[in-house]
Parts: structure tokens; C-alpha cells; sequence
């Protein structure tokens, strides 16, 4: 229903629609996720820089031939790369409506990212035990500041990921859970793409120095 109003004799009518306008349901929720992975994107983006500027600088110390365990990473890297194919099977099993397999594969993919930071505190423990901590260079400071803070999202994402089967489990697939679902997913795809960043720039192109 549209009316028209006019405030005083002589001035331009003004129309107003009193019927309200409809809204895809979570609309704009996947748009307020959207600007948030841009904003990690920017994050990831500077921390990438001063890895560039500061792998350089090792202050005499320790480089990455002498640190980076090379298969190891390689191992870590397809623990995170079979969480995400797990989270597709995810996906698909919530459009067919099966929770239980939902759930399911949740706790696959939880367990794969587990693993992954597992293994990761474990390569931070064992250069430390070194001496190469990130107060040691440049390069260990900017090395550590962008692994770990690409940690620390997968760590943020797991806790997600447990609620996430909490909520499944008790309410099932209502439109709430399968929005958080789809978040979820583009947030762990993120990192997956972030981490193939720092596997080629960090440490594949690291050991090329």
C-alpha cells in the first residue's frame, strides 16, 4: 500500500511505502560473515607482508633448512586438506536432512583439525626447545606471528565446531543451525586457502632460500 503527503501548499509530494519489505531469511547474516572473512583477509594480508619483509633476517641464526621438517609439514597440510573434504560430506548430508550424519562428520572433520594442531604445537615446541623461538630473528618473530595466528583461527574454529554438534544433536537442522553450518563451512574453506598460502610462501618457498 503506497500514500502520498505533503507537508505545506506548493511543495512536491513524497510517497511512502507502508508495506514492509521482505528479506531472504539470514541474508543478512551471510553478508556480515562475508565482511568478516574480508577482514581476516586483511589480517592475513599484513601478516604475509611482514613475512616478506623479515624472512630474510635471520640475525645470524637459524634459517628455514636448519628448522622446517619438511615431511612433517607436508603431513599437517593434508590433515587440514581431509577436514575440509570432510565438511563437504558434512554439507552434503545436511541438504539430504540427515543430522546423524551431519554430526558424524563433524566429529571427522574436529578430529582431522585436531590433529593438525597437534602437530603444529608440536613443530612450535621442538623449535623452541632449539633456541628458535620468535624472539630469537626477524624471520622467527613473522614466522610465528602468521602460523600462529592461523592456529589460533583453527583452534577458534574447532570450539565452533563442538557447539555447532551440540546444537545439531539437541535441535536438529533448523534454518538457524544450517546457516551457522554454512558460516562454519566458509570459515574453515578460509583457512584451508590461508594455510596453502603459508605451506607455498613460508615454508616451500622458505626452503628455497
Amino acid at each position: 500500500m503506497t500514500t502520498m503527503t505533503a507537508k505545506t501548499a506548493g511543495e512536491a509530494p513524497e510517497f511512502f511505502d507502508l508495506d514492509p519489505h521482505e528479506h531472504p531469511e539470514g541474508a543478512s547474516t551471510m553478508l556480515g560473515f562475508w565482511i568478516y572473512l574480508m577482514s581476516d583477509c586483511l589480517i592475513f594480508a599484513v601478516l604475509f607482508a611482514c613475512f616478506g619483509v623479515l624472512g630474510g633476517n635471520f640475525a645470524g641464526g637459524p634459517g628455514p633448512r636448519d628448522l622446517f621438517d619438511l615431511p612433517l609439514v607436508a603431513l599437517n597440510t593434508s590433515m587440514l586438506l581431509f577436514s575440509s573434504i570432510t565438511y563437504g560430506f558434512a554439507m552434503l548430508a545436511m541438504v539430504k536432512g540427515h543430522s546423524r550424519h551431519v554430526i558424524n562428520w563433524l566429529i571427522v572433520t574436529g578430529l582431522f583439525g585436531l590433529a593438525f594442531l597437534c602437530i603444529e604445537l608440536y613443530e612450535f615446541h621442538h623449535m623452541i626447545h632449539l633456541g628458535a623461538g620468535p624472539q630469537r630473528s626477524g624471520f622467527l618473530s613473522a614466522f610465528f606471528a602468521l602460523v600462529g595466528t592461523h592456529g589460533l583461527h583453527v583452534f577458534i574454529g574447532l570450539i565452533w565446531l563442538v557447539v555447532l554438534v551440540t546444537q545439531v544433536r539437541r535441535k536438529g537442522l533448523i534454518a538457524a543451525n544450517r546457516r551457522r553450518l554454512t558460516c562454519l563451512s566458509m570459515f574453515w574453506h578460509f583457512l584451508d586457502v590461508i594455510w596453502i598460502g603459508v605451506f607455498t610462501f613460508v615454508y616451500l618457498m622458505g626452503m628455497l632460500r
